[in-house]
């Protein structure tokens, strides 16, 4: 198809597309009511629908005083029965997908159901929207006159009982139309390759070659294969390689650790970042502007929101408020509920507003990676700001990290022990670990507090890890590529002993 042709259909789709996004933008919590209504409308004869009495549900006040709020292993049960092949328990339609990832306290792995209608008018409508929206902040853009590069899980699909599991990429990879199999590279064949390290050269190998416009996926996972590329080729830039490369479209994880290594090797001053938030659940958020850490919160994808304020989250007086009532630069537990059957589910993120008009947010963390043993409220956003700055101060580079606290034994006081993989190490590493405690201290009252001469806090522990001490414990796990993740905060210290073990 020749590329005005192309760009001429974009353009249309782009128009027209963008009168929707108006109409949330200008009526956010109207279309977030009628949303809520019509997903329990459209469930009202399931098992669960019928249990809560969806029918009579009018509006949002009984919607939340009726259903209950639920994790995983509150919804582990009667998505086994799904699984099993039961049907019209969660959602009227026919659930033939489940994507699996890292699991809870009661299941190994969790198996998030996918429906019709989240595959349609969730995942692949925020992927046409994400292209939309670059294009629209991008006139000049050359993006279709070559191909995108993505970076997906690394398992192949599993059917049981008449359904399918397995990583969501993969989910998309093998229902995606033609279209986008035409604009993408590597092919699905090399894309579903379950060997992760001999897929990562046969991506290379295949990608080399090709003309890339465009990133996509998560960073941690994409560097790896990123200097993959400049390795086999013998070259120091990506554009030496792709020289028409444009945007990184990025999520999974957050971006700020590996943003300065992104640089060196893509070191076009107009290069552009992209962010999204997706999950297994859905797709959430689009970075709707260039040079933006915000992202805009996607109100017409079936998925309503509600959040829990952190101050209050897994504690007696716990209680959701809708869209409308969060507050600028307050910590939420996020609660969805979806067009695939999820209601009331907690996704395990949190989040804050950067606005209200429209609605837009960052990323800060997760519920269950932050630091609270002392009551420290340590999260994932303040470890990475400060490490961030004191890199920069130092001349350091951070491949990966873990934290995990010292608890308090006799007399002692607690801290928090630090396992840090150094791409470049610091000259002098009490100097680093004295400038990240400030920069912590700079960035969160509570920490500072709990330091203040060391009244509960000693400073931090700071431990080196060895050359791809991560990525071999990931390997160990069988976790190589896809959506895993390091965990980079816990209350615990299950995961630092088994590195500091391995690192030894």
């Amino acid at each position: 198809m020749p590329i005005p042709l192309v760009n001429s259909i974009a353009s249309w789709f782009l128009k027209k597309r963008f009168h929707q996004i108006e109409l949330f933008l200008k009526y956010p919590n109207e279309v977030q009511e009628e949303l809520l209504l019509s997903l329990l409308d459209f469930a009202k004869n399931t098992e669960i629908g019928k249990e809560y009495d969806f029918a009579s549900i009018k509006n949002y006040e009984t919607f939340a005083e009726r259903i209950p709020i639920k994790n995983y292993d509150g919804w582990q049960d009667v998505i086994q029965r799904s699984r099993n092949g039961e049907g019209n328990l969660f959602w009227p339609t026919p659930i033939k997908w489940f994507a699996k990832s890292s699991g809870t306290t009661r299941a190994k792995s969790k198996f998030i159901p996918v429906s019709e209608e989240s595959l349609e008018d969730c995942h692949y409508a925020a992927s046409k929207d994400l292209l939309c929206m670059y294009l629209n902040n991008n006139e000049d853009s050359q993006l279709f006159t070559g191909k995108s590069l993505r970076l997906g899980g690394s398992k192949e699909l599993y059917r049981e009982n008449g359904t399918v599991f397995g990583d969501l990429s993969a989910i998309l990879i093998d229902n995606m139309p033609f279209w986008a199999e035409f604009s993408s590279t590597p092919s699905s064949k090399v894309s579903l390759m379950s060997d992760w390290e001999y897929k990562m050269q046969a991506i290379v190998d295949e990608t080399i070659n090709e003309n890339v416009t465009s990133l996509a996926g998560v960073p941690s996972w994409m560097l790896v294969l990123l200097n993959n590329v400049l390795e086999t080729t013998n070259k120091k830039s990506l554009f030496d390689v792709w020289p028409n490369l444009e945007v990184y479209f990025h999520g999974g994880v957050s971006f700020t650790p590996y943003i300065d290594q992104y640089k060196k090797i893509l070191p076009k001053k107009n290069f552009r970042y992209y962010e999204i938030y997706n999950a297994s659940e859905g797709f959430f958020a689009i970075q709707d502007q260039n040079n933006s850490d915000e992202l805009l919160l996607m109100l017409d994808y079936g998925i309503f929101y509600e959040f829990i304020p952190m101050t209050i989250y897994a504690t007696a007086e716990e209680k959701a408020i809708p869209l409308s009532q969060v507050k600028l630069n307050t910590n939420y537990a996020v609660i969805i509920t979806t067009n695939a059957g999820l209601w009331r589910y907690k996704i395990g993120d949190t989040v804050r507003f950067t606005s209200i008009s429209p609605y837009r947010i960052k990323i800060s963390g997760r519920t269950k990676h932050h630091i609270n043993v002392f009551g420290e409220e340590l999260i994932i956003e303040n470890a990475e700001d400060a490490l961030k700055k004191v890199c920069k101060r130092t001349k350091a580079e951070i491949k990966d990290f873990t934290a995990a606290p010292i608890f308090m034994e006799g007399k002692e006081k607690g801290a928090h022990e630090w396992l840090i993989e150094f791409k470049t190490a610091p000259k002098d590493l009490n100097y680093f670990n004295e400038m990240f405690d400030n920069a912590l201290k700079a960035l969160n009252s509570d920490y500072e507090a709990k330091r203040y001469n060391n009244i509960t806090l000693n400073k931090p522990k700071i431990n080196v890890a060895r050359e791809n001490l991560f990525y071999d414990w990931l390997k160990q796990n069988n976790k190589l590529g896809g959506q895993h993740k390091i965990p980079r905060l816990s209350n615990t210290r299950d995961y630092m002993e088994e590195l500091l073990r391995l690192n030894s």
